[in-house]
Formats: structure tokens, sequence, C-alpha cells
């Protein structure tokens, strides 16, 4: 293991801003770390290679530029890059989209107005109503930096009662890193923390100035290693659908499909979904969860 993942970095142990200088050169130095010359289709002269995947000037010139000016952008100083340049070095790095989108939050930050420290999320009462009826599918809104913001019944008798947590502790990436219980809940565990790390290094990139975002990953960095390795790998990556495998201690073990609307108001909110093949023991078991309402809530992470 690399000996920067064992230790959380200070920055962001103090709360501060993360360096948006620093999370480009790092995004593009693990970017290029994991290709290889004969994945981009060059040849892989000499048997001992100083440095993990491609080289600078091998990325340079699949990506049409020079090694000065891509190395200058390794270096953090992304003023002035162009889109068209930006598309060529993401084509060159083989990004997927969310990558990419990321690379660009990174190298030219939207200017935007700074968000008050003290502002609650709000969920729109119509959308908490909706949340309400709708009875047998568990379904949550979330909001930036992974924070859990309203759900309904179905979703407490799956998932937990969030409503007796504190408010700080409705959070995902806090659940999931430091409290055991979510280690048996979801099958998959390291599936799980993996897409919480990726949607947090999303929201840095989009709004590195967001200091509870930096006070979030500076707790889990000092309370969680293997939240310190996930963050090291700067993987980004947006998760809309799939299938999540839940053993629950009441009816053991369930498959559910999973959606994530992401609402288009503004908020930075997504509703999330979850329900289970008709006629299968999955959708026998939600009944059940549903029939033994609290009960099943209170059990959920115990």
């Amino acid at each position: 293991m690399d000996s920067r993942d064992e230790r959380p970095d200070a920055s962001v142990v103090t709360g501060r801003p993360l360096d948006r200088r620093a999370e480009l050169s790092e995004f593009l130095r693990s970017r290029r770390a994991r290709l290889k010359p004969e994945d981009v289709g060059l040849a892989a002269f000499g048997r001992h290679r100083r440095v993990p995947g491609l080289r600078r000037e091998e990325l340079a010139q699949l990506a049409g530029v020079s090694v000065a000016y891509y190395t200058r952008l390794e270096q953090g100083n992304g003023r002035n890059v162009s889109a068209e340049v930006l598309g060529s070095i993401a084509r060159a790095l083989r990004l997927s989209d969310a990558e990419h989108a990321h690379l660009t939050h990174l190298a030219k930050p939207k200017a935007h107005k700074k968000k008050p420290a003290a502002r609650q999320q709000q969920v729109r009462g119509a959308l908490r109503q909706l949340l309400d009826t709708m009875e047998g599918v568990p379904a949550y809104v979330v909001g930036r930096r992974s924070e859990i913001l309203a759900w309904n019944r179905m979703a407490a008798a799956l998932f937990g009662d969030w409503g007796e947590l504190p408010p700080g502790e409705r959070n995902w990436a806090r659940l999931v890193f430091l409290r055991p219980a979510y280690r048996e809940l979801f099958v998959d565990w390291e599936q799980k923390a993996i897409d919480i790390v990726c949607a947090l290094r999303m929201d840095a990139g989009c709004d590195p100035d967001d200091a509870r975002l930096s006070v979030l990953v500076g707790e889990l960095s000092v309370k969680s290693e293997e939240f310190r390795r996930l963050w090291a790998t700067h993987d980004v990556k947006e998760k809309s659908h799939g299938v999540k495998q839940l053993h629950h201690p009441l009816v053991g073990d369930l498959a559910l499909n999973f959606e994530s609307f992401r609402l288009t108001d503004g908020s930075e909110q997504s509703l999330v979904t979850y329900h289970a093949d008709p006629g299968s023991p999955s959708a026998d078991s939600l009944r059940l969860l549903a029939s033994w309402g609290a009960d099943a809530a209170r059990a959920a992470t115990r």
C-alpha cells in the first residue's frame, strides 16, 4: 500500500477547503497511472519503467498537446485550458463521462455563489408527500455530502429508523464507514463504500470550498482506514440504477432493484427508490417488513 494511503491528509483533517490544484494534479496522475502503453496502442519500450502507467510524454502525444503544456496541467495549473483540450485529454485517458465532468470541474471551475455555511438542505413539501404515498416502496431523498434528508416508513423498516439519529449522523458516509451494523446490512459492503466515496469525490470537484464536506472527509479519514484507502484512489462515478443485495436481521437476504432520480430543481438532491421483482421472495419479504412497521425499523440496524 502507498504510504500516502495510510495517513489522512492534513488539509482534510483540519476541515480546510480542499485544494483544487492538488485535486486536479492527483486526479490526472491517478488516471494516467492506471493505463499501460499497450492499452492505448503504444509500444512499451524498455523492461523497467520508472513510473506506473503511461509517461507524461506518452499521454501528451495521445492527446495532441505538448509535453510542457500537459505537465503544467498535471501540476494543477488549469488556467486558460480549453474545453477542447480537456476533451482530448479525457479521450486519451479513456475517462468515463463522470470522470470527464469531474476533470472539467477541477480544471475550469464555474463561478458560483458560496452557500451559507449554516444553511440546511431543505426538501420540498410536495416531495415529502410523494415519499409518504409510496407504500411498499422504500424511498428516500439524499442531498450533498451523502446527507439523508427525508425518507418514508418503508425505508426506515429496511435501513433503520434514521429519525432516532441526530441530524448530523443521517449521512450515508458516516453510517457505512462508522456503524458496524451497516457492514452486516450490505452484503457487498465494499461496493457500497466505493459508491459513496465516488459520490463524495464528485461533490468535492463541484464545490471544494464546502466546509462541511471538508469536515466530513477529515472525520472519516481519521476514523476509517477503509475510507482513507478509497479516498486516495480519486475514483469518481455516478450510479443511477442497479441491484443491491441486503441481509436484514428480520427477513434475511433481499435482492432489490434501486433507481436514483436526480432532481432538476437545482437542489442537488436525488430521489432513491428500491423495489423487488414481482413474485420474488424479496417481494414477499418487503411486504412482511411493511406489516411489522416500527418493529422492523428498530431491528434493521441494531
